[in-house]
């Protein structure tokens, strides 16, 4: 089952000659679930392949500008493209009021239902039948969250010669069993899951930090990930420059991931300073000092994440 991860905009407050504004897009199973919508969204969308009439959800980090302002001009090119399907946007308080007043003077009619679901609390703030979404408070300088894409548990592995040791031929009943549900044999003998299939796989997580310095709870929330997004917007020299706004450092970003035993961490919300390669190589490599598996972002950069393996 493929996981997608697309880089659409990976610079942070300003946009460079080479870096669009904060915008991440995962596609799984023809779904499109973005985290933060920077300004000129749509047009790194159509670069990159995304759909304006798929299945989408849309999760805002926090109320500052380079985060939030890409959504009314993505919603009018979805109504203008003549998209129905209804759009759901998630994000922190002060939402709704800024959903409302694009409605409101922005002078275009939308050809599809807008549902705003804005967050007071942390923890899981959406749920469908194969992954969740979870958020937890992060530490910016106004109130915002970072987000965790969780699959659920995959079924095990199914073994077919176990299966037809017991006498069961290859039909609905492997389904049934590969599904976890018990089953009735003819005889009478009940088999369970468990005598024809492996135990659980574990399922893929991507997390998104958006603008944060460090915090605690993100070594529960990154814990295992496939995927840790984590804003780097300076490098380490401006340790105490990050803190005072709210921001992180390449090494800050790798404790954290080393912490959680996340898979691979990319570093994003790349300030404007670092646009030469020689400079943005440096972020790199204060990172990798702490956690090897590192690279930086780049707009339209674009990662499979592979099924775990039993």
């Amino acid at each position: 089952m493929s996981l997608r991860v697309v880089f659409l905009g990976t610079g942070g407050s300003v946009p460079t000659s080479s870096r669009g504004l904060p915008a991440v897009l995962v596609v799984r199973k023809g779904e499109q679930i973005m985290f933060d919508c920077g300004e000129g969204v749509q047009r790194q969308m159509v670069k990159a392949g995304g759909g304006f009439h798929r299945k989408m959800k849309i999760f805002i980090t926090h109320m500052h500008g380079d985060h939030v302002l890409g959504l009314p001009g993505l919603m009018q090119t979805m109504a203008l493209l003549g998209r129905e399907r209804k759009l759901d946007v998630y994000g922190p308080p002060g939402i709704t009021e800024f959903m409302e007043c694009i409605k409101e003077t922005v002078q275009f009619a939308l050809t599809f239902q807008v549902e705003i679901h804005e967050l007071e609390e942390e923890g899981i703030v959406c749920e469908e039948t194969e992954y969740f979404v979870q958020a937890a408070y992060a530490n910016h300088v106004i109130k915002g969250f970072a987000y965790a894409l969780v699959e659920k548990p995959r079924p095990g592995k199914f073994y077919p010669e176990k299966a037809k040791a017991l006498g069961i031929a290859e039909g609905p009943l492997w389904s049934r069993l590969q599904q976890g549900h018990e089953v009735k044999l003819k005889g009478g003998r009940i088999v369970k899951p468990s005598e024809v299939v492996g135990k659980p796989r574990e399922a893929r997580k991507i997390v998104y930090t958006g603008d944060t310095r460090p915090f605690k709870n993100l070594k529960k929330l990154a814990a295992g990930a496939s995927l840790l997004i984590h804003e780097a917007t300076f490098d380490d020299s401006l340790k105490d420059r990050a803190a005072e706004d709210g921001h992180s450092t390449p090494s800050q970003a790798a404790r954290d991931a080393k912490s959680a035993k996340v898979e691979r961490l990319i570093l994003t919300h790349i300030s404007a300073r670092y646009e030469d390669a020689s400079k943005l190589a440096r972020l790199v490599k204060q990172a990798k000092k702490i956690f090897e598996n590192t690279q930086a972002a780049e707009d339209f950069m674009k990662l499979e994440i592979p099924l775990c393996d039993d």
